[in-house]
């Protein structure tokens, strides 16, 4: 037989090969049965997992359970009581699983057994598999219900197992499915255990607040706020409901944006991006908010059977879905006083409203109501206050000399008139904030002053790395613009900052790690995913400058910093940290070693300046030279380009300027 004919393969070898699609790793396995537990009328599920799962899991369930005679056909090929025929496929899926093909791909690489009880009554039945052969059926003592064990995951499949990741990695995963299921069904009891301890376990009370309370913590679960979806533009979906938190409260990965399809668990890229999108720029870059949002769509307008894992689904129309989630998500928020209106930005900005510093201390002490807060919303007077408070606390950037002051009128700053007397109701309420946080707004309006716009320059920088380039302003407030001997240039003011604060970072950390010590321990409350990983980087964490110690399942009381990051992130980033140290974002980040790159791409975000900020000449060019003087100054530390060209031809060509004819 020579290496190019064609031949059939063995059944062995294609039952080994189908299997390896639907089980990946452990988190994959844990997955299937869930689902199983699930669409089988389970109140109660419990996952238990043995070192990260690659020694042993157990999904446990009070479902309906099997008699002996279908636990026999449920481990063949494709049997399912789910769907019947392809006309079942076709109008839509209304189960969790439907193919048929997890028990029997589970049994194909591992050592399976299973033990159930109907629930309509009867005797239990023991069934083991190993390498997908029926070893052993037995009548046994079980409950009502089902109990699936699965050893030695990939024995037969030693190329499988060889990529497994770290058993903490690993657990990464088991918990965030088995967390995803928790959040989309509040109506079933779900724990999770990992090697004998609890990890988390929700009620299944049926209230989703409490379920994320469960899985997140109670930081998280008082942040949440409501999506009704009720009133949403027309398209697909039918409704969209659930839970969004507060913009403070997020994270530096998309792992707690959970999207649910019909009750099916996805990785709904569009939703995803939706949900992103609603928050505006009240979310810094590379920040993603918690969700925990339910679409409800015609299951005949959705394709579930995209892939074999059933991760991804196809809706007939994306475009609409966007618009349908994004439109949920901001009412939600702007009813909560949270997101600006979505008129587009610097539309006013030639005429806005001026704003003065209040001298006079309010009357009372009266807390900002749900009325007042949207009142500032609407009205324009206070807008710019708002920005100018979410933008200096992420791009203020003293060493490139940035500006992040609100552009206001002329006498935004000088004229200290008293605006109450013109009746301004927003005027009133600004009073009524707390005391502090007026007197640093009014110490900024005093030191900045008016904003003044950045115009053409008349001279040609030159540089080394970079091309000289002439500066003709900013684009969006978030790009300059420049010309080039060449043709044109655009510089992406964030990605260029990032890039200069990398690289300081990294030669500041390529010595002896320094700490800081906190004047007073700082306690943060965790997730349960973070609390794991927490528990199983203790020491890689120390390594990097955060000394910590959990005090309590949830709550960890951290100590020390790294001293570069006392000023900019703090304790907080440890979160951050966690989350690199199993999934970096270049590559899988196992060892301190590997995370320490990603770490620092994740701090040089922190100071950087913002995009919708305002520079004034001498900034840009400062930002300029510090780029020019970089190592790399064309990629930002997270892969993004700083610097996009446009030479004279490809301008000249995309206006046709070499029609014939044309002189």
């Amino acid at each position: 037989m020579t290496a190019s004919e064609i031949r059939e393969l063995d059944p062995q070898t294609v039952e080994r090969i189908a299997a390896g699609e639907v089980v990946e790793r452990p988190a994959s396995a844990v997955k299937e049965l869930i689902e199983n537990s699930i669409d089988a009328d389970a109140s109660r599920v419990t996952v238990a997992v043995e070192n990260g799962g690659i020694d042993g899991i157990r999904v446990r369930d009070d479902g309906v359970g099997m008699a002996r005679g279908e636990l026999e056909r449920a481990v063949d090929e494709h049997t399912t009581s789910k769907i019947a025929d392809i006309d079942d496929l076709e109008s839509g899926v209304a189960t969790l699983g439907f193919r048929g093909e997890a028990l029997h791909a589970i049994g194909a690489v591992s050592r399976l057994t299973i033990t159930t009880r109907p629930r309509a009554g009867g005797e239990a039945t023991e069934l083991t598999v190993a390498g997908g052969n029926v070893t052993d059926v037995r009548p046994a003592g079980h409950p009502s219900g089902t109990t699936v064990e699965v050893d030695d995951l990939f024995y037969n499949v030693p190329a499988r197992q060889k990529y497994l990741k770290q058993p903490s990695t690993e657990f990464d995963h088991v918990n965030t499915v088995t967390t995803s299921y928790a959040l989309a069904n509040p109506d079933v009891a779900v724990t999770l255990e990992h090697d004998d301890r609890e990890t988390f376990a929700t009620t299944g009370s049926g209230d989703l607040q409490e379920t994320v309370m469960a899985v997140y913590g109670r930081e998280v679960a008082q942040a949440m706020r409501t999506v009704s979806g009720e009133d949403i533009p027309d398209g697909p979906l039918d409704s969209v409901r659930g839970l969004v938190s507060h913009p403070e409260t997020n994270r530096a990965s998309r792992e707690y944006l959970s999207t649910f399809v019909n009750g099916r668990y996805v990785t709904a890229s569009v939703a995803r991006e939706a949900v992103v999108d609603a928050y505006d720029t009240q979310l810094a870059p590379d920040r993603y908010p918690f969700a925990v949002l339910f679409l409800e769509v015609d299951p005949a307008t959705v394709d579930v059977n995209v892939h074999p894992r059933k991760m991804e689904v196809r809706f007939a129309d994306e475009a609409a879905v966007k618009k349908q989630v994004e439109h949920a998500v901001e009412q939600a928020l702007l009813e909560e006083g949270l997101v600006r209106t979505s008129a587009p930005r610097g539309r006013s900005a030639p005429d806005q409203t001026e704003i003065q510093p209040d001298t006079t201390e309010p009357e009372t002490d009266e807390p900002e109501t749900q009325q007042n807060i949207t009142s500032r919303r609407d009205d324009g007077p206070d807008e710019p206050d708002r920005q100018q408070r979410t933008t200096s606390r992420r791009g203020d950037n003293s060493e490139t000399g940035a500006s992040t002051s609100i552009e206001a009128g002329p006498s935004a700053a000088g004229d200290s008139t008293d605006t109450r007397s013109q009746g301004s109701s927003d005027t009133e309420e600004i009073a009524s904030n707390d005391t502090s946080e007026r007197d640093d707004d009014r110490r900024k309006f005093q030191d900045t002053g008016t904003q003044s716009r950045l115009t053409a320059s008349t001279e040609t920088e030159q540089f080394e790395s970079l091309p000289s380039m002439r500066v003709l302003g900013q684009y969006q407030e978030t790009y300059i613009v420049a010309e080039t001997t060449d043709g044109l240039v655009l510089v992406d003011q964030h990605a260029a900052d990032e890039r200069i604060n990398y690289e300081r970072l990294r030669e500041d950390f390529s010595g002896e790690t320094t700490t800081q010590a906190l004047a007073e321990p700082v306690e943060l409350e965790l997730t349960a995913r973070e609390a794991e990983l927490f528990d199983s980087h203790t020491d890689a964490l120390a390594r990097l400058g955060f000394r910590a110690r959990l005090v309590g399942d949830r709550t960890v009381e951290v100590q020390t910093v790294p001293t570069m990051v006392a000023g900019s992130a703090g304790p907080a980033l440890i979160r951050d940290v966690l989350s690199e140290f199993v999934q970096g974002r270049k590559r899988a980040a196992d060892t301190v070693e590997a995370a320490v790159d990603d770490l620092l791409a994740d701090l040089a975000c922190y100071p950087s300046i913002t995009g919708n900020t305002s520079l004034t000449e001498g900034s840009v060019v400062d930002l300029l030279a510090r780029l020019d003087s970089c190592e790399n100054p064309y990629a930002c530390p997270h892969g993004r380009p700083v610097v996009v060209e446009f030479d004279t031809e490809e301008i000249e060509n995309r206006f046709e300027r070499d029609y014939p004819g044309h002189q």
